[in-house]
Order: C-alpha cells, then structure tokens, then sequence
C-alpha cells in the first residue's frame, strides 16, 4: 500500500481546500467560517452521518465500509484550529484574518482527512466504521478534552483513535513515531511575589520582591539538576517578569513571574509540581515576602500504546518505505490535546515530515508543504483500510 494513486489524482483539488482553509484562520473554539466550510466538504463528499456543533464547531462524521462483520470502529482525528500570529510568509493564499494564522498546519491536517474521508467514501473498502473526528481548540483550549468529555467515544464506540501532525525538519513523506510517551505534559505558573516598595537608595528600609524573585528564578532550575533523576524529562522555564515600576531609582512592590513546566513522566510530573511549592513559598519567605501562587496543569503527556504504535508504523512504512520511517523518534517537550484522546482510547500520533528546509511551527514564516498531502492522505486511509481489511 504506497500512496494511492488516487491522492494523486486529488493532490490539486487537497491543495486547493488546505489554501483556502488557510486564508480564513481562526482561533480556539471560536470557528465559523472554518467549521462551515469543512461540514460544507464533508456533505458533497457523502459521509454516512455528520454530527456538527460538538465541543461547539467540532464535528464528527462516519464511514461505513462495504461490510461489518468484524464490528471494529476505528477513529481519525484532525485539529482545525490557528495561532494569534501575524503571517509573514509571502505566499498566494496569505492569511486574510489580521493577526491570525495556521502557523501549525492545523489547515493541512484538515484537508489531509478530509481527502481521506473523500477517496473512502468513494471505495469503502475495509470491514467496520471509520470516525473522522475533526477538534477545535488544540492550541491551548483542550478541545480534544471537550469531544472525550462530551461522549464521542462512547457515542460513536470508537475502540481506537489516531492522529497526526506535521513536522518542520522531516524530509516531506518522512514518518517519525515512538511508543511511550511522545509529546510532554504542559503545566503553567504565575508567581506574585508582594514586598514593600521603596527608595532605591534607601533598600534597608524596603523589601525587595526584586531579589526574591530573581533567587526563586534561580532557584527553580535545581528541580531539573538536583531533584529528578538525570535520565528523566523535565522543563522549568520562567518566561515572564515584570513589575510595577518603570523608575529606575524606585524598589517596586510587586513582580510577577510566569512560566511553563515540561515533563514526560507522570511521576516526575508530580515530584515538580511539589519540589516547585517548596522552593517558591521557601524562598520568598528568606526575603520577607508574600507570595501567590498559581500553578495550573494543562494537558498531560501524549502516550503512544506499544501496540498501536507498531501499527501505525508498519502503516507508514507502506506508505513511505522502511527507510522513511523512525519508529524510535526522540521525544519532544511541546504539548498535544491528543492525549486526552489517547486517555480515552489506545491509538498512536505520528509525525509526518514537512521539509527539511523553512520555519518551524509557531513562527511567522511558517508554511505548510502542499507536497505531503498525498503520503498524509494515505496513511489516514491506510490505517482504516490496514486495520480493518475489507472481509
């Protein structure tokens, strides 16, 4: 099973649909345009049943397959969502939301399932149902939590679930994959640290949440280095600090710290949150001063089941040949609502290469490469038709 021919034959009518996506970006749960344009392509398309207005301009739609003797449901997911990012990249199909862009290629995802669910329809040749799930809010709303929370897998009962996302720095059609976990939990802070402002000339008659701060910023750095075992994942990064003064002769009142936590390992996950109490309340306590803490976890650690993970990679090797896929990829520290599918239900996300070459996601330069549809499109099929083999 390489790439179908027939996403050859729908690569320009993909592209056509992942540009256009791209011009009308959108943010969290707040999709209009997008949402309607996707129900809009999954009505001409033909799929058996479509559920709109789930975790609010989600949807889910269904494919049954020529026969159902083996009783299996497997799902599909895409996330739909964009970035508050001003798009500088020169290109045709420029963003056309000022300050909004797929500068994660949340658009390419879309299309790729939506060309699956299209040459599906077409064939259904495979034994079971195919649910196609298509997420907003991936980009820090959780809309992934919110399909799970809502019931889709239990509605539709979907015993498997699988995702994918593209990678900057994968050659196109690449595949990269692991079992265990892949992408990191993300947990956030915000630290108020409240002392008593004063004279800059006078700092013995003030308490300076100045030097607090900067000992508790320095301070956190040892969870990493001295309280999680060398060989375990862990980011602490304070990536924010301000005050209330702008004079450079006055000991402000107040500063503000806020930051992100990164950790692969439910324990470890745990030991930081608890190392990062002590050592916050601790510290500013040896300064004399008040603080507040505010220490929020975000989505946890997206977990490939060993099982599935070898099935989505046999899946991608006959897309792309054995050679053009990493099963054993190093983990990253980004973050991924997947998880909570993956909570839910066994299944795998896979990266997909992007090009070696251009700007990562995130960044303003950012373009998703139209070249990747056709491998893209094949592995969602693949992995419908692969796991459940026409009876």
């Amino acid at each position: 099973m390489p790439i179908h021919n027939r996403f050859a034959d729908l690569h320009a009518e993909i592209t056509e649909w992942r540009r256009h996506l791209h011009t009308i970006p959108e943010l969290n749960f707040d999709l209009p345009k997008t949402a309607a344009y996707v129900e809009e392509r999954l009505r001409e398309i033909g799929v058996d049943s479509l559920e709109t207005g789930v975790a609010q301009t989600g949807m889910v739609a269904v494919i049954k397959g020529k026969t159902d003797t083996c009783g299996r449901v497997i799902g599909l997911r895409a996330d739909m969502d964009a970035l508050p990012i001003h798009e500088t990249a020169e290109v045709d199909y420029k963003s056309t939301h000022a300050g909004k862009m797929h500068a994660c290629g949340h658009d390419g995802h879309t299309a790729m399932l939506l060309g699956a669910a299209k040459y599906l329809v077409e064939t259904r040749n495979f034994d079971g149902t195919a649910v196609l799930l298509f997420q907003p809010a991936e980009e820090g709303g959780g809309g992934g939590k919110v399909m799970v929370d809502e019931g889709v897998m239990d509605t539709y009962g979907v015993q498997e679930v699988y995702g994918l996302h593209n990678m900057p720095g994968g050659a196109v059609g690449e595949f990269a994959i692991r079992a265990g976990g892949l992408l990191a939990a993300t947990d956030e802070f915000a630290i108020t640290i409240t002392g008593k402002g004063g004279h800059g000339a006078a700092p013995h008659e003030a308490i300076d949440p100045n030097v607090a701060s900067a000992h508790i910023l320095l301070a956190l750095q040892s969870i990493a280095s001295r309280n999680v075992d060398p060989l375990g994942n862990v980011v602490v990064s304070v990536c924010m600090m301000s005050n209330d003064s702008a004079a450079f002769n006055v000991i402000p009142q107040m500063v503000k710290l806020g930051g992100t936590v990164r950790t692969l390992d439910p324990e470890v996950r745990d030991l930081v949150e608890e190392r990062f109490q002590k050592i916050v309340t601790a510290t500013a306590e040896a300064y004399e001063c008040v603080v507040e803490i505010n220490y929020d976890r975000g989505y946890p650690v997206t977990v490939n089941t060993e099982e599935n993970t070898v099935f989505a990679a046999d899946v991608a090797r006959a897309v792309a040949g054995g050679s053009a896929v990493d099963d054993d990829t190093p983990p990253i520290m980004a973050g991924e609502d997947f998880s909570y599918m993956l909570e839910a239900r066994p299944g795998a996300y896979i990266f997909l290469g992007n090009g070696e070459e251009g700007a990562n996601v995130h960044h303003p330069d950012y373009v998703f490469n139209d070249d990747a549809i056709p491998a893209g499109c094949s592995w969602f099929a693949g992995m419908i038709e692969t796991r459940m083999p026409a009876a």
